[in-house]
């Protein structure tokens, strides 16, 4: 089966590690033509950022770790074992940001992506080529190769203006913890899904949002042209996992997003944030943690275990999804 997954970072590429444990999907299967199963993650881009020369794309990199094993299972991000050399280097040059920090490991691939890059790859084949080395056994594709940054409006605590940050920045730097009035996805009026985006989606028999978080992760892809229509119109069955338990998001901090949006942290508020696909929305299905309930009009909704704390309990997820699309193992 071909089941595609729209993720961003941590929780996206943790849930993507449940689906393929529970597919069978082995490294470097994603390149073989007659594997029974093929698993095609959309990625976020709208973190991506220019640092220091290079340029970072967390959500591609935290999924391409995790599935190839060189995260930092801790730090949930980043490269295992890391050093802080260069960050430290920076530092003493007195290099401004300072507040982004960047790994010596994790250089290596910004290095390479950056002069690809600029030879005049577009991010997808620059992907491609970076995995060839992780082997995650699932094809990462990032929704656009152009241009789609996540701003955000904030009232800056310095001198007290209004002004627009990048995503990094206000997550990073201020973790969200200023006056925030919205977000704005730069650059995404003009860009394009990425090639092979939306042949993933029509072709899918299953197509899932992962608990990833719906402003800046789920809500940065659907800002691309074309990925909504793509999923209003596939013929497989669209099903989300909700990001929130009991009030409160699984990780991060979609509840500061959500409240700038006007969205309560709520299962149930999520679920009709994306709304049914037999309406105007996305949904066909809405899994939510066994301890909440939701009334999402339009969308079938069940309660399971969310809680992904090891890639057991996470493939059980997956499968629970999975049935809910009306796909069986």
């Amino acid at each position: 089966m071909n089941v595609t997954v729209l993720v961003g970072g941590v929780g996206g590429a943790r849930f993507l590690t449940g689906l393929r444990q529970l597919l069978g999907i082995s490294p470097g299967s994603d390149k073989d033509p007659g594997a029974p199963h093929r698993i095609t993650a959309i990625v976020n881009v709208g973190d991506d950022v220019w640092m220091h020369g290079l340029r970072i794309c967390p959500d591609l990199d935290t999924c391409m770790y995790t599935l190839g094993g060189g995260i930092d299972p801790e730090r949930g991000w980043g490269r295992i074992d890391e050093t802080w050399n260069a960050k430290e280097e920076l530092a003493a040059y007195g290099a401004i940001p300072d507040w982004f920090g960047l790994g010596d490991r994790d250089i290596a691939t910004h290095l390479i992506r950056t002069q690809m890059l600029r030879t005049g790859y577009p991010l997808s084949a620059v992907t491609e080529a970076l995995c060839a080395r992780w082997k995650p056994g699932v094809t990462l594709l990032p929704v656009s190769d152009d241009r789609s940054e996540t701003h955000v409006v904030i009232t800056d605590p310095a001198d007290g203006e209004q002004r627009a940050v990048h995503f990094e920045e206000w997550w990073v730097r201020h973790r969200a913890q200023v006056p925030t009035h919205s977000f704005a996805h730069i650059g995404a009026d003009d860009a394009e899904p990425a090639p092979g985006v939306l042949d993933a989606i029509g072709s899918a028999d299953a197509v899932i949002l992962a608990p990833s978080n719906p402003v800046v992760s789920v809500g940065a892809i659907l800002a691309i042209p074309g990925v909504r229509g793509a999923l209003r119109t596939t013929s497989a069955k669209v099903v989300g996992l909700s990001p929130v338990i009991g009030g409160k998001p699984l990780r991060g901090m979609a509840d500061a997003c959500l409240e700038t949006i006007g969205v309560d942290t709520t299962a149930e508020a999520v679920g009709r944030y994306y709304g049914a696909r037999s309406g105007t929305g996305l949904l066909d299905g809405w899994l939510v943690h066994s301890t909440d309930h939701a009334d999402v009009p339009g969308v079938t909704v069940r309660s399971v275990p969310l809680l992904m704390t090891d890639p057991a309990a996470t493939a059980d997820m997956a499968r629970a999804a999975l049935e809910l699309a009306g796909v069986t193992l």
